[in-house]
């Protein structure tokens, strides 16, 4: 045993100097506070217990690598949801693009249409290649193109103009001087012969673009405009005098007069298209065009009166199945007031009715007579030989 009471062998170790060794407690206090003397020089270890020892340091090592592992799961989540939400956007920005470019498709159609009907063959072929190009399976417009294609080719052959030949309306070369043309232009627009004088007008620029270009722009202007109001004035081809006002705008402004056509054309086709699907607002927009152009027509031969008329009948029964009996009432009234329709006489007498019931009537009063009784007075009359107030008094006689 040694010094401090313990059964075990002891250990030498080598001699150091005395100021690299620590005090050591001997108090035999052996609890975890308490210093233990540590010389300066440790023996050699013994592997076998360091087999037995925790190691502390792989514990921190997977918790870091749990950390590293949660953060790369929230940003490869985060990634996802970036990727499922462009892919969200990026489809709803083709269904768009696609929805436009049919739309766009569509309208340039339908331009290409009117151009070929105004003889205008160059700027429907520029339409049509623009939509094969956005839509190259668009419906109709292979077979456009072609056709427009054998009409310019048409138009390339000069034909000779015979002297006493008129201007027909066919877009074919005009091989005239241009002073000649612009002669002829003038006199169409002084006869308000829209068509020959754009087609005469556009022969000329064909021959020299340059000839005269601010004067020819300025009839180029007359026409169009005149032709465009024409149409929708007289033709009931409401889409091709919108098409042509708007042609106008390219020279100069539109006056007062055409922007309120084109207006009122634009007016009465928005109202048609809620015919049979909204009668209230086809009766909004028909009231306003009624008393302006009440004789506005489209294709189908409808005046804005007609429509206006038929529109306030509908829109009667409909206010009628709701029971709203005023408003059928006043929608029967005016229908009336544009045109008689028998048939809708009783109708229109049931909803007034039914607005306001009629009241009994009271029989007239009349007074009954009554009788008034005056009753009788008595007058006395003196006697003259009573003089002396005495004698007697005979009785008066009763006066009614």
């Amino acid at each position: 045993m040694n010094d401090n009471g313990l059964n075990q062998p002891f250990q030498e170790f080598p001699d150091e100097p005395e100021e690299n060794t620590a005090p050591i407690d001997v108090s035999g206090n052996t609890h975890e506070e308490n210093e233990m003397p540590i010389p300066a020089h440790l023996p050699p270890e013994d592997p076998a217990n360091n087999r037995n020892q925790k190691v502390e340091r792989p514990v921190k090592k997977r918790r870091g690598i749990t950390i590293l592992l949660g953060f790369l799961g929230l940003v490869l989540l985060t990634a996802i949801g970036a990727a499922i939400g462009y892919g969200v956007a990026y489809s709803t920005r083709q269904k768009q693009a696609q929805e436009q470019i049919a739309f766009d498709a569509a309208t340039q159609f339908q331009l290409a249409l009117t151009d070929m009907e105004a003889g205008n063959n160059e700027n429907a072929k520029q339409r049509l290649e623009y939509i094969l190009q956005l839509d190259p399976e668009f419906p109709g417009a292979v077979e456009k193109y072609t056709e427009v294609m054998m009409l310019l080719a048409q138009e390339k052959t000069p034909t000779p103009a015979l002297p006493t030949a008129t201007i027909a309306p066919t877009p074919t070369k005009d091989l005239r001087p241009v002073e000649e043309l612009f002669n002829a232009a003038q006199s169409y627009l002084r006869a308000n012969d829209w068509i020959n004088a754009i087609l005469t007008i556009e022969s000329l620029r064909t021959a020299d673009l340059t000839y005269r270009a601010i004067d020819v722009d300025g009839m180029y202007y007359i026409a169009l405009r005149g032709r465009g109001i024409q149409k929708i004035l007289q033709e009931g081809n409401l889409e091709g005098g919108i098409y042509d006002l708007t042609l106008v705008e390219r020279f100069g402004p539109l006056d007062r007069e055409a922007e309120g056509y084109r207006a009122w054309a634009r007016a009465y086709l928005q109202g048609a298209s809620f015919w049979k699907v909204d009668w209230e607002k086809v009766v909004t927009y028909f009231s306003q065009i009624y008393p302006a152009v009440p004789s506005l027509r489209d294709a189908d031969g409808w005046t804005a009166a007609e429509r206006y008329r038929y529109a306030l009948i509908q829109y009667g029964n409909k206010l009628l199945e709701t029971e709203n009996f005023c408003g059928a009432r006043d929608a029967y009234q005016l229908s009336l007031s544009i045109g008689n329709d028998p048939a809708i006489g009783p109708t229109a007498t049931f909803a007034q009715l039914q607005c306001e019931p009629p009241t009994p009537t009271p029989a007239p009063f009349t007074p009954t007579p009554t009788l008034t009784m005056t009753e009788p007075t008595l007058e006395v009359t003196p006697d003259a030989s009573d003089t002396g107030g005495s004698g007697t008094t005979e009785p008066a006689t009763p006066t009614p």
